[in-house]
C-alpha cells in the first residue's frame, strides 16, 4: 500500500534579521491511505508550519515530502498548484467561503479551475452538500446559514472531487460545542467511509476523536499514539 504522506527528515528554517527559527526539525512521518491522524501542539509548536507544507503552500528548507509517490520538492508552483487543487481538499477554521455565492457556487469553485464540465460538476457538488446534510440548504448564502452549517459547506467543498487526503486546520475553532461535535461526527464519518483526513488542533480533547494522535512540540514529533484510549494525553 503506497501512503499518502511520507516525510524525510525534513526541517523549516525561517531568517527574521538577525535571528534563525527553526519551525520544523527533522520531521519524520508517514500516514496510510484511509487513517484519521489528529497532530496536536500549542502555539509555536510548528503544527501550522506543518500544516502548511503538507497542503504544498510551503516548503521545507531541507528533507523531503512525497504525496502518493509524487516528490513535491521537484515541483514548481504551477504544479504545486495543480498539485493542490487535485490531491488535497482543505478545511480551514475560517470557512473562506465567498459571501456573494451560494452554497452550490462555493462548493464548485475547485472544480471549475480543474476544468470540470458544469454538468458534471453541479452533479458532484449536490451530491458533496446531500452528504454533508445540507440538501436544504444548496442555495442559501453563507449569511443565511450558522457557523456550523458554513463549516459543512467547507467540507462539501473540500470532499466534492474525492480528493486523496483531506487537511483540517482547527475546524471546530469557530464553533459552538454543538456544531463542533457535528463536525467531528462528519470528519468521522469520511474516515469511516476510507477518506484519508489530517486534522491539526491545539485541543486535546478534539485529539482525542482520532485513533492515531500525533503530538508536536518545538518543531519536533514528540509522541505519536495509536490507542484511541490514550486521549493523547499532554506529557
Amino acid at each position: 500500500m503506497q501512503p499518502v504522506i511520507q516525510l524525510f527528515h525534513l526541517s523549516k528554517l525561517y531568517q527574521i534579521t538577525d535571528q534563525q527559527i527553526d519551525a520544523l526539525r527533522g520531521i519524520d512521518l508517514t500516514i496510510l491511505p484511509g487513517e484519521f491522524v489528529t497532530i496536536v501542539g500549542q502555539s509555536g509548536s510548528g503544527k501550522s508550519t506543518l500544516m502548511n507544507i503538507l497542503g504544498c503552500l510551503d516548503v521545507p528548507t531541507s528533507g523531503k515530502y512525497l504525496l502518493r509517490g509524487q516528490d513535491t520538492g521537484k515541483m514548481d508552483d504551477r504544479q504545486l498548484s495543480l498539485i493542490r487543487n487535485r490531491e488535497i481538499g482543505f478545511i480551514f477554521q475560517g470557512f473562506n467561503l465567498i459571501p456573494s455565492l451560494d452554497a452550490l457556487e462555493n462548493v464548485e469553485l475547485p472544480l471549475i479551475y480543474r476544468g470540470i464540465r458544469e454538468r458534471e460538476r453541479k452533479a458532484l457538488c449536490t451530491k458533496a452538500l446531500i452528504r454533508v446534510g445540507l440538501k436544504n440548504r444548496i442555495h442559501h448564502r453563507p449569511s443565511e446559514m450558522s457557523g456550523g452549517q458554513q463549516q459543512r459547506v467547507a467540507i462539501a467543498r473540500a470532499i466534492a472531487a474525492s480528493p486523496s487526503l483531506i487537511l483540517a486546520d482547527e475546524p471546530t475553532g469557530n464553533l459552538d460545542r454543538n456544531s463542533s461535535r457535528e463536525v467531528l461526527s462528519l470528519l468521522d464519518e469520511l474516515h469511516q467511509a476510507g477518506s484519508t483526513i489530517v486534522l491539526i488542533t491545539h485541543d486535546d480533547s478534539i485529539a482525542a476523536s482520532a485513533k492515531r494522535c500525533i503530538r508536536i512540540e518545538d518543531g519536533k514529533i514528540v509522541s505519536d499514539i495509536l490507542s484511541r484510549q490514550s486521549k493523547c494525553a499532554a506529557g
